[in-house]
């Protein structure tokens, strides 16, 4: 069976912010259907190669093929319509507003109406039934977790080709970002106990979310920017590391062993 097609292609994709380079030759892929995740230490570009991708960083040189088309000069907006989703570092969310105003303002911005609004909704409360329960809750008093539902649901709402997710488990204590992959094992009968405290369930809320949406949404790309080893090993199909604005190594996410960690990942 041969390889699904690249849908998202960067090719030596090169950002300057201020004068100073922050992006030196990027070059990486994402096929059809999988998640991919994007890693490396603080500061290296990661979220500059998101946000090239979004169009709110210009390139200097180099380009961005998506769904086989030449996007580079394109508007973040076009890029949206195209079929782009972009979850950003912190969520984004409207705190002061609520669930249901934050799901809205979406569909308004893409002019999502009618029909379409209400089935794109019902998908969303199909992949995420603790959004549609607090829909009369502020943003900001979700715990982290159902605050990373919401934007990610936002960003579903334009039903996307690929979804770009920045940092999810931010906020979250490493120590049970390191748990992860045993809180896999559980989703389908996630914890409830007391006892588990708040930080546990958050991560589970967090790596449920995009669990759910692989296994909902088959045809569905995801370019994660991410810093937890466990917590990559756990999701993506495939990694790249990057040091310096550039990527250092890359391959199937059974070849990011120990070894490949020290050596590219460690402080």
């Amino acid at each position: 069976m041969s390889e699904p097609l690249p849908l998202l292609t960067i090719s030596s994709a090169e950002v300057d912010i201020d004068g100073s380079r922050i992006l030196r030759g990027v070059t990486l892929e994402v096929r059809e259907g999988e998640l991919v995740a994007l890693m490396g230490r603080n500061g290296v570009g990661k979220t500059t190669t998101l946000r090239a991708v979004m169009g709110l960083r210009p390139l200097r040189a180099g380009a961005i093929t998506f769904d086989g088309k030449n996007i580079a000069g394109l508007s973040a907006d076009a890029r949206a319509r195209a079929g782009v989703g972009y979850v950003p570092q912190g969520r984004d969310i409207f705190p002061h507003l609520t669930v249901e105003e934050n799901l809205r303002i979406s569909l308004v911005v893409h002019k999502i109406k009618g029909s379409a609004a209400r089935e794109a909704l019902d998908e969303v409360f199909t992949l995420f039934p603790i959004l549609k329960q607090f829909l009369p809750r502020k943003g900001g008093v979700l715990s982290g977790g159902q605050q990373q539902q919401l934007a990610i649901a936002r960003a579903l709402l334009t039903r996307p080709k690929i979804l770009l997710l920045d940092e999810p488990t931010e906020g979250i204590q490493p120590s049970i970002i390191e748990e992860i992959g045993d809180t896999l094992k559980k989703l389908k009968s996630p914890p409830v106990s007391a006892a588990i405290d708040q930080a546990q369930r958050e991560a589970a809320e967090i790596t449920d979310a995009i669990k759910t949406v692989r296994r909902t949404h088959r045809g569905l790309s995801i370019l994660l920017v991410e810093q937890y080893v466990d917590f990559c090993r756990a999701v993506a199909d495939r990694f790249y590391a990057m040091d310096r604005g550039a990527v250092t190594i890359g391959g199937p996410i059974s070849e990011l062993t120990d070894d490949v960690v020290r050596e590219h990942l460690q402080v």
